[in-house]
């Protein structure tokens, strides 16, 4: 696999770095997640490929552990707020002098300065710092998140996950390791460059919920069926616009100009209208295999069942049958190969981690008898 042999320590954390960490596991880097103590046996989240270490940060020995552990990896991967961990004495001056080599990646809300550096957030929050909230929703209507992909996962993990393979690329020539600072802010911000090019020539000038990709559009937008489904349009081009008003048996020619927005809303009546005369999989008879841009919403039942996902082979199956998304992009000659097995238990792996990186069995019993490691053995099924 494509990081095969690179070691990560993951401090455990709400969701953006854990998404983070597993992307790294499931393309082969070996993943040390530290957990805090006081909930040995919980299940981990987003831990797939892992192996969980219970650690007390607040204490020094604790610190130390973690110091000693910094010392012998390639990425150190930490979702605090600004100055956690300085206050820790486990800031990126202190770890990089130990290991020059060492991958700092800060996977934060706001970032490691300005006046929100150490304030709470979440998704939401830093969506609306970054200005693209103030893009989504429909007309008339207050601005909504998409659940909490778009600044979690994509702005933060995303990215976060990006910068971590281009430091581990510039190490191949400098040698050096450096420091990251992710912010799920920035993340977003630039993932909506299209949205700051695009502006110059109108595609974003009108209030949100009438433009043309965020729902203003007849050609844009999902419609209901007869049977409470939902199919989504997405026939810009017009060659895909004929085939979609082909499909849904109007007559062109008794149509206003595809791009007359003023004639938008009268439009998207018309086609919710043609839309609710027919079921989804009637509809999906119609549009299957043209191009007319029709594709049914799919739940996420539906969608591990679907054909093409199937014969792609998009989603795996664990050991416990529980269904997820393979892993993405797919890469011909180092592909991902995620783990079949369960998530970790938080403490699984403490002992057999600390072993690895030269811990003493009786070094280990001392850690255990002044509480600052915790260990997790799940019981086997007979």
């Amino acid at each position: 696999m494509a990081l095969k042999g690179i070691r990560v320590v993951e401090l455990a954390g709400l969701a953006p770095g854990p998404f983070c960490g597993m992307i790294l596991a499931d393309f082969g880097a070996q993943v040390v997640r530290v957990d805090g103590p006081g909930r040995p046996g919980d299940m981990s989240f987003l831990a797939r490929g892992k192996r969980s270490l219970v650690l007390d940060l607040k204490r020094p020995s604790g610190v130390a552990v973690l110091r000693r552990l910094s010392s012998k990896v390639d990425v150190v991967l930490e979702p605090f707020r600004h100055g956690v961990m300085e206050k820790l004495q486990l800031g990126p001056e202190i770890l990089m002098q130990e290991n020059p080599k060492l991958i700092y990646a800060r996977l934060s809300g706001f970032g490691q300065s300005g006046r929100f550096s150490k304030l709470a957030g979440h998704d939401i929050n830093y969506l609306a710092l970054s200005g693209v909230l103030s893009k989504i929703g429909r007309s008339g209507e207050n601005p909504y998140a998409p659940l909490n992909l778009l600044a979690d996962f994509a702005g933060g993990s995303l990215m976060c996950t990006l910068g971590i393979i281009m430091a581990l690329f510039e190490r191949t020539r400098s040698g050096r390791g450096q420091v990251i600072d992710a912010n799920m802010v920035e993340g977003t911000a630039y993932l909506s460059s299209f949205l700051w090019k695009t502006q110059s020539i109108g595609l974003w000038k009108n209030p949100r919920g009438q433009n043309m990709l965020d729902g203003g559009a007849p050609f844009y937008t999902t419609y209901k069926t007869a049977d409470g489904e939902f199919m989504a349009v997405g026939a810009i081009e017009p060659q895909f616009y004929a085939l979609l008003i082909k499909g849904l048996g109007l007559n062109p020619h008794e149509l206003p100009n595809q791009m007359s927005m003023t004639d938008w809303p009268e439009m998207k009546k018309k086609f919710a209208n043609a839309f609710a005369k027919k079921t989804k999989a009637e509809w999906c008879q119609i549009f299957d295999d043209t191009d007319a841009c029709v594709t049914p919403v799919l739940s996420f039942e539906e969608a591990v069942c679907h054909d093409h996902n199937q014969k792609r082979g998009s989603f795996i199956t664990d050991e416990a049958m529980g269904i997820s998304p393979r892993p993405a992009p797919l890469l011909s000659s180092t592909p991902a190969i995620p783990s079949s097995k369960r998530d970790p238990f938080v403490g699984e792996h403490t002992e057999e981690i600390l072993k690895e990186f030269g811990f003493s069995q009786e070094q280990i019993d001392q850690l255990h008898s002044d509480k600052i490691i915790e260990s997790y053995k799940p019981k086997a099924n007979l």
